[in-house]
């Protein structure tokens, strides 16, 4: 771990021998109850850098915190078949790390992508779950958002700088985050694209595509209340962006109806996902984790 860091990248083995990545921040001795962060489905572990490092580095009560890499994202290693981008498989993969890391419970923290992975886990091993963070994500996804999404993964230009990448996004989803700046648009540029062989390149497997065109968005997609009632045991926050096309308004409220432990919250001038960087959203998911802890006390 480097002092400019602040966490340390493992690799985990996946039951198929493919290399995972994760950053590791905050002691691993640490007694309070760690968090697990789980991106979207683009994203890298890098969109949680903020939050783990205000987390890990608390001086009343540090605790670790993991951010995973899915295959195909980030440092972690390409599958040779893109059909393995599957959420089954990113479910093993993530059950694997958890093992290997010796997280036996822990507050999950997802984004999109990473929500629906964490309804999935709390099927699979319900038990390791103590508190979630749905961000911009719940059991009813907006096909708009899902069309969107599957316009440019894949298909952005290549930037020949981190500022024309910032361009880029900007001119792209400015009408989801009209308030973000200059500085925001480039960090994001950042986590987009990664220039590790010299040339600017997207920070994941661009077949990732194909999963998204496999996509029939004229039919229903499946709902998830099944999945999302069975984690009525542990408290919640459920956050949405007030410009979302993926969360539905009715859907986040219709969350806070049916569970007994669920805060719900709207950032202004985001859209679909939040970032969780902020001091606010840092101190929102800083009050979930203490009432996962009381609660697991």
């Amino acid at each position: 771990m480097t002092a400019s860091s602040g966490f340390i990248s493992r690799f985990v083995t996946a039951r198929d021998g493919l290399k995972l990545h994760l950053r590791d921040y905050g002691p691993l001795a640490a007694t309070a109850l760690p968090v697990v962060c789980l991106p979207g489905f683009a994203r890298t572990a890098a969109d949680f850098h903020e939050l783990a490092l205000a987390l890990a580095e608390d001086g009343s009560r540090p605790r670790r915190v993991l951010a995973l890499d899915y295959r195909g994202r980030g440092l972690s290693e390409y599958d040779r078949n893109w059909k393995n981008y599957d959420i089954r498989v990113e479910l093993d993969d993530l059950m694997q790390v958890l093992v290997a890391t010796g997280i036996d419970d822990a507050v999950f923290v997802g984004t999109s992508r990473g929500g629906l992975l964490t309804m999935a886990l709390g099927a699979a091993r319900p038990a390791v779950i103590r508190g979630v963070v749905f961000n911009d994500v719940g059991p009813v996804i907006d096909a708009r958002g899902l069309l969107r999404i599957r316009g440019y993964v894949g298909k952005l230009p290549v930037p020949r700088s981190f500022s024309e990448g910032a361009e880029i996004l900007k001119r792209l989803s400015d009408q989801q985050f009209p308030a973000l700046g200059d500085g925001e648009w480039e960090m994001m540029a950042r986590r987009t694209w990664t220039d590790r062989d010299g040339a600017l390149r997207p920070d994941y497997d661009v077949r990732l595509m194909k999963v998204l065109e496999e996509l029939d968005l004229e039919a229903p997609l499946p709902v998830l209340w099944p999945y999302f009632d069975a984690l009525r045991t542990v408290p919640l926050l459920a956050i949405r962006g007030a410009n979302s096309d993926l969360l539905a308004e009715k859907t986040l409220h219709e969350m806070a109806e049916r569970h007994p432990d669920c805060e719900i919250h709207t950032a202004a001038g985001q859209g679909h996902a939040p970032l969780l960087g902020t001091k606010d959203m840092i101190r929102r998911i800083g009050k979930l984790i203490a009432r996962a802890e009381r609660q697991a006390d």
